[in-house]
C-alpha cells in the first residue's frame, strides 16, 4: 500500500513537471508564430512557473501518522486479522484430514 502511495505522489509532481514543460514550449511556439509578444510570453512563462510552484508546495507526502490513520479507516485486513485466519484455517483443515 505504501508504495501504492509513493507512486501516486512521484506521477502527481511528474504530471506537473511534464505540464509545464509543454505549456513552456506552447508559449515559446506562440511567441515565435506572433501571436503574443515576447513580453506576454515572459508573463505567461513567470506565471506557470508560480502556479506550478505553489501546486508543487501544495502537494506534500504522507507522514507515517496519516498513512496509519488512512490504513486504519479503510477495509484492508490487518497482520493480525491475516494471522487469525490463518490459524482458524490450519484448525479447519486438521479437523477434515481427521474425519
Amino acid at each position: 500500500m505504501i508504495s501504492e502511495l509513493k507512486k501516486l505522489f512521484l506521477a502527481s509532481v511528474g504530471s506537473a513537471a511534464y505540464t509545464y514543460e509543454k505549456a513552456s514550449k506552447l508559449i515559446d511556439e506562440m511567441v515565435q508564430k506572433g501571436k503574443i509578444t515576447v513580453d506576454e510570453g515572459k508573463q505567461l512563462s513567470e506565471e506557470l512557473k508560480r502556479n506550478v510552484i505553489n501546486k508543487k508546495n501544495q502537494i506534500k507526502p504522507l507522514t507515517k501518522d496519516e498513512l496509519i490513520s488512512i490504513l486504519n479507516n479503510s477495509n484492508f485486513a490487518s497482520k493480525e486479522d491475516i494471522s487469525s485466519i490463518n490459524e482458524r484455517l490450519t484448525k479447519l483443515e486438521e479437523k477434515i484430514k481427521n474425519n
